[in-house]
């Protein structure tokens, strides 16, 4: 793991996606390069009222110039000081931040699962694996929400130009139904070795990690948690693990293998 910084960034940038969805490009972040998909950053919130840091996966790199980007949804106080926040100003950011995941090899095909906001990690993810110059072939992209809508920042994933595969519960865009279904309903056909990975609600996480056990597919789950302090100290991340015992999502995940975590 690379050493953790804490450093003022500048928002370069600040992207309205609409429906209260925000993409935010900070830098320059000495650690850019050394940002594993999976891994996140704590940011302070920049107000003498707010004690504690917002945790956000770290969404795009761009280590030539030092940037990383995070998208988020206003949710409570804390994101909505955040989205008002302007081009220019500065935030102070704790990381990076936890385990990534680890790569597949080139002999399978790597099922990436994401839902909603919980997407970042996973498009990171998906860009490291091509610029390693993985098989587009053996990348199916499942992006999963209620409606076309809750589907944020679909064009940058587009954009990658592999394989992308929308569920909708609602029908409005790709497969009618939750993502698991539609996991289920492509690989039903599909033959090699797979490998999964998400991040997402609790309840798709629980899905997947169903459906992986069952499927005997190897893979791995990115959770979400309270995470007041960010590095294991405060214990506000805990979750218990299947073989007993309890795990720290900020320092021991947040990526997990499937099976790992009772969810």
């Amino acid at each position: 793991m690379s050493r953790i910084v804490v450093e003022n960034l500048n928002i370069i940038k600040k992207t309205d996606l609409g429906r209260d969805n925000y993409v935010i490009d900070l830098a320059p972040f000495s650690k850019a390069g050394a940002v594993k998909p999976g891994r996140f950053i704590h940011v302070k919130i920049p107000r003498t009222d707010v004690f504690f840091r917002r945790a956000f996966s770290v969404y795009d790199i761009n280590p030539g110039e030092k940037s990383i980007s995070i998208i988020f949804k206003v949710l409570g106080r804390g994101t909505a000081l955040l989205a008002g926040l302007r081009n220019g100003d500065s935030l102070s950011v704790l990381g990076p931040l936890g385990n990534g995941f680890n790569l597949p090899s080139t002999r399978e095909t790597a099922i990436l699962a994401a839902g909603g906001i919980g997407m970042p990690p996973i498009y990171l993810l998906a860009k490291k694996l091509l610029e390693k110059r993985f098989d587009k072939t053996k990348l199916l992209f499942f992006y999963g929400g209620a409606s076309g809508a809750d589907l944020v920042d679909i064009r940058r994933i587009k954009k990658l130009g592999l394989k992308l595969l929308p569920a909708t519960e609602d029908g409005t865009l790709g497969f009618k139904g939750v993502v698991t279904d539609a996991i289920r309903d492509k690989i039903a056909t599909a033959d090699g070795k797979f490998r999964i990975y998400a991040c997402g609600p609790e309840g798709m996480l629980k899905a997947v990690d169903r459906l992986a056990g069952e499927l005997r597919m190897p893979g791995q789950l990115s959770l979400e948690a309270p995470m007041p302090c960010g590095l294991g100290v405060c214990l506000g991340c805990i979750r218990p693990l299947a073989a007993g015992g309890y795990t720290r999502v900020c320092r021991e995940g947040p990526v997990y293998n499937i099976g790992e975590v009772l969810l």
